[in-house]
């Protein structure tokens, strides 16, 4: 049988407790100012432990403290062993829950560093989270005493009811997951899909992946039809490209002189536009006979997909104005209309280009 309480009892276990709270503010306040100056180095790993240890050391401590005001006081056998499984299972939990945040930051970072991008593939994060999570539950059960044989056994039993109820879900996240492992698909890549979507791939979760249009819309997509559908990637295997523009010129342009006045407006927007790539070769080839002029097409480097736009917007004012310094002249479409009233023959203009095809009778074009 337990003693009667005393009032020195309930000082020491007061006291004690008061220690541990005591004790838990002071690791607080030390911590603090240690992940302060642990942010100032270079090195990763004193953040990643002064942040375990701000969230494990002051809990750990009001655990002691209440364990040693536990132990002041005349309990049970019975009840001080209660008392100490559960002081024993909360520092557990919460070593769980640190432990599950620093990994899933570690596989956050390990994440980023590989695709070279700011965004992040979170479901690998939120995996790796449960995973650590419910080892940790599976752990705390067993420190109290509960078996987790029963357990196991019903979720293995349970597990194939769930995946057929869960078919769709667990089809998406095998679809995330083969992607981001295939490589074919990373956050921050530009898509163009089959249906018309297209963006920057802003994130992969365990169901969706966030595509960004340049209108910053979302869109989102299941993984699983992410998977299924034709799908060009315009930022693998590298991000730069090259983009045309289609320009013609009149028959009586001297087609040397076009080309090296082209040539050196490419030059130019390689150099001073941001997103250009300046040392790509300037590329002009010719390749019809118009109606009114000779086209050809200009070949443009870039450097990412959405820069495209800027750079064919700064070309084309500048080519535009270079030929209107040098000469060259851009014509427009020109046709001959010939009238032809009713009962009356037609007679073609004599400058009217053979493929002129004369209205009807009665009928003005």
């Amino acid at each position: 049988m337990s003693r009667a309480l005393t009032l020195h009892d309930v000082i020491a276990a007061g006291i004690a407790l008061a220690a541990g709270l005591a004790v838990a503010l002071l690791l607080r306040v030390i911590l603090r100012r240690l992940g302060v100056r642990a942010a100032r180095t270079r090195w990763g790993g004193d953040d990643i432990i002064v942040d375990v240890l701000r969230t494990l050391a002051p809990w750990s401590a009001v655990a002691v403290g209440a364990a040693s005001a536990a132990a002041a006081l005349p309990l049970s056998r019975q009840v001080g062993h209660t008392v100490s499984q559960v002081l024993t299972a909360c520092v557990m939990l919460t070593a769980t829950f640190t432990a599950a945040r620093v990994i899933s930051g570690l596989v956050r970072s390990v994440a980023q560093s590989r695709s070279g991008v700011g965004g992040s593939a979170t479901i690998f994060v939120n995996i790796t989270r449960i995973g650590v999570l419910a080892m940790g539950f599976l752990i705390v059960l067993e420190t109290l005493g509960i078996s987790i044989a029963p357990l196991l056994t019903a979720l293995g039993v349970g597990g194939l009811a769930i995946a057929l109820a869960l078919k769709d879900t667990l089809a998406n996240l095998f679809a995330g997951v083969h992607i981001l492992v295939s490589k074919t698909v990373q956050p921050g890549d530009y898509i163009q899909l089959s249906s018309g979507e297209e963006g920057y791939v802003r994130d992969i979760n365990w169901r969706i992946t966030v595509v960004e249009e340049l209108s910053n819309n979302l869109v989102i997509i299941p993984n699983a039809k992410l998977a299924g559908t034709n799908m060009t990637n315009c930022s693998r295997p590298e991000p730069m490209l090259t983009v045309t523009v289609q320009v013609g010129v009149g028959y009586d342009s001297d087609l040397e002189h076009v080309e090296r006045v082209t040539n050196e407006v490419v030059e130019s927007v390689m150099k001073d536009v941001d997103g250009a790539v300046p040392d790509h070769e300037p590329a002009v080839r010719f390749h019809t006979f118009g109606d009114s002029r000779i086209g050809f097409t200009v070949v443009l480097g870039v450097g990412e997909f959405s820069d495209q736009y800027r750079i064919k917007h700064e070309f084309i004012k500048r080519l535009h104005t270079r030929y209107r310094d040098e000469g060259i002249r851009i014509p427009a479409p020109a046709r001959t209309v010939a009238l032809q009233q009713k009962g009356e023959a037609l007679i073609p203009h004599p400058r009217a280009p053979r493929d002129t095809v004369p209205d009807r009778p009665g009928t003005a074009g």
